[in-house]
């Protein structure tokens, strides 16, 4: 007899972590795969940050703890993987979602500005995604789920985000060609595309709210909590047969 539906969103008995995970989208994203069962690690560089939540997620009974890394470096990655697995001997789900922007137009970006952007939105996406990747390989089974944007698809206005906006492109193509590359191993590898969501960042931007809400269809800004339904979607057996898929949360905007 097939799997009841509620069943198949379980993550019960499964290891994950979330990079970027000490506040905003990642905090939600680690709090809601907590929530569905799941055993995780809290990532970030920002150590008191991701301590904090960890607390936070184990006074609520969920089983929790912290890792200071900086995906940007290997030897840190490698160490986020070897500490679940010296913890709990596995890992199923693997979140990369570490990443920042920089509004500066193109004309005067800096090459160490357009570094700094590119080296933690892609480098480090594809650094903590292989390593992953190598542990879920040798398990023949895994989900990975990249966090890229909206940002991919379109050109922010009136903002200027150049490197920002090709990073997350270069995620959603990354995340595609890693999806193809390893679904003989059943790893599957997606990623969530959010739209305005009330991040920190965000939220110190209040003069542009109201008129990117104008430019979305559902005329608001994202909680970051509403990213956690696609997230535990996509970490799940629900959605077993889907990989290379970009999931785009982003309350309509991308349809204009």
């Amino acid at each position: 007899m097939a799997m009841r539906i509620l069943d198949l969103f379980s993550l019960k008995g499964k290891i994950g972590y979330v990079t970027g995970a000490a506040r905003g989208i990642g905090r939600s994203i680690a709090s809601g795969l907590a929530e569905a069962g799941a055993c995780m690690a809290i990532v970030d560089i920002d150590f008191q940050g991701a301590q904090k939540t960890a607390e936070e997620l184990v006074g609520l009974g969920y089983n929790c703890f912290a890792i200071p890394a900086d995906v940007t470096k290997r030897e840190q990655v490698h160490n986020i993987v070897e500490k679940i697995l010296h913890r709990w001997g596995r890992l199923d789900i693997a979140v990369n979602n570490a990443g920042k922007c920089l509004n500066v137009p193109a004309d005067e970006m800096t090459e160490e500005q357009w570094d700094a952007i590119i080296d933690l939105n892609m480098k480090g996406v594809f650094l903590t995604s292989q390593a992953a990747g190598r542990v879920m390989i040798k398990q023949k089974s895994g989900s990975i789920i990249n966090i890229a944007s909206m940002s991919g698809q379109i050109v922010n206005y009136p903002q200027p985000q150049v490197a920002y906006n090709a990073s997350k492109a270069g995620v959603v193509m990354l995340t595609r060609s890693m999806a193809v590359e390893w679904v003989q191993y059943n790893v599957r590898v997606n990623s969530i595309s959010p739209g305005y969501t009330k991040t920190e960042l965000v939220m110190k931007m209040k003069d542009l709210h109201t008129r990117w809400s104008e430019m979305t269809p559902m005329k608001r800004l994202a909680e970051p909590d509403e990213l956690k339904g696609a997230a535990v979607f996509l970490a799940s057996e629900a959605s077993s047969f889907i990989t290379g898929h970009n999931l785009v949360v982003d309350g309509g905007y991308t349809l204009w």
